[in-house]
């Protein structure tokens, strides 16, 4: 991995992380436009043609997880650092509250079905790690139809371990996952809330309860931390990314992406020397086509 991501990785293996030893402002001090047009849109055409070979080769999948605060610019960054690739080689799933039929399933049932087919990309806008983080905060296992037995001291343990072992089961099975957690100041957070207060295009982002949420801020940040030490592995790893800049957090996953998938090492498939003679032969076809179209305009003529 390149020098300068490897701070934002956190390792495998850590007893605890405190998130104030990582920034939530970075990024070199020149102008946004500048490096925007010489480092992010050079990193959004290499990200094409990683993308199409994975699309092409059919043998392997990535996911990305993206998780945050609120207001910590999750879907602009999806929207930026993949606004380029083929739509048909990428799917955005957002996971919201669960429904009373995901309710009726084990947490992880609707995730799996979304998880990324062989050739593609997988964003989850949210993931399985809500289930370790607002159900964790709000105590939801406990309004949940769970066995009570079930919902004792350990289960936020049991948890991470059940979720390490279903990213290693995924990537025994081709799908490679990356983690992304925005990391935004308290103070970053309100001026954006403020923005969506004040400009009438983005009353709709707004809602009452992210005031009731964005209280409970001491509480994440716990859950947080204890999460991402338990839940980075080898296989599956975290990135905490500084987000108070929108286009330092957009440039570092895109990056990050790039890197990720050229260590998978798509590669576009080789035919076979019979396939290849055929190609030949059909090559032959089409210029006598070509030849047989000239011939008829002269007639014409």
């Amino acid at each position: 991995m390149q020098e300068k991501l490897k701070k934002y990785k956190v390792q495998e293996g850590k007893k605890h992380i405190s998130l104030k030893d990582y920034p939530t402002d970075a990024g070199p001090g020149r102008p946004k436009k500048e490096l925007k047009k010489e480092i992010l849109e050079p990193n959004m055409q290499e990200l094409r043609v990683l993308q199409e070979k994975l699309y092409a080769e059919d043998k392997q999948g990535l996911l990305i997880c993206l998780q945050a605060m609120d207001a910590a610019g999750k879907d602009s960054a999806i929207e930026h650092v993949l606004s380029g690739i083929n739509p048909q080689g990428c799917v955005v799933t957002p996971f919201k509250q669960p429904c009373a039929e995901e309710l009726d399933h084990d947490y992880l049932w609707r995730i799996h079905k979304a998880v990324p087919a062989r050739g593609m990309i997988g964003i989850f806008n949210r993931s399985h790690y809500e289930e370790v983080l607002v159900a964790r905060v709000h105590d939801l296992p406990e309004k949940q139809p769970i066995p009570e037995k079930l919902v004792d001291e350990e289960i936020w343990e049991r948890r991470f371990e059940q979720i390490n072992n279903f990213e290693k089961y995924l990537a025994e099975n081709g799908i490679r996952t990356i983690k992304f957690f925005l990391h935004l100041s308290r103070e970053e957070q309100r001026d954006r809330f403020l923005r969506r207060i004040d400009l009438p295009e983005k009353n709709w982002k707004f809602s009452p309860s992210d005031l009731a949420e964005r209280k409970l801020w001491d509480q994440y940040m716990a859950v947080y931390e204890d999460m991402l030490a338990k839940t980075s592995t080898k296989v599956a790893p975290w990135y905490i990314i500084p987000a108070d800049k929108k286009w330092v957090a957009r440039y570092l996953i895109s990056e990050i992406i790039i890197e990720t998938l050229q260590d998978m090492n798509p590669q576009y498939p080789v035919l076979s020397q019979e396939s290849k003679a055929r190609l030949a032969e059909y090559r032959e076809i089409l210029l006598k086509e070509e030849g047989l179209n000239e011939a008829e305009n002269e007639d014409e003529d």
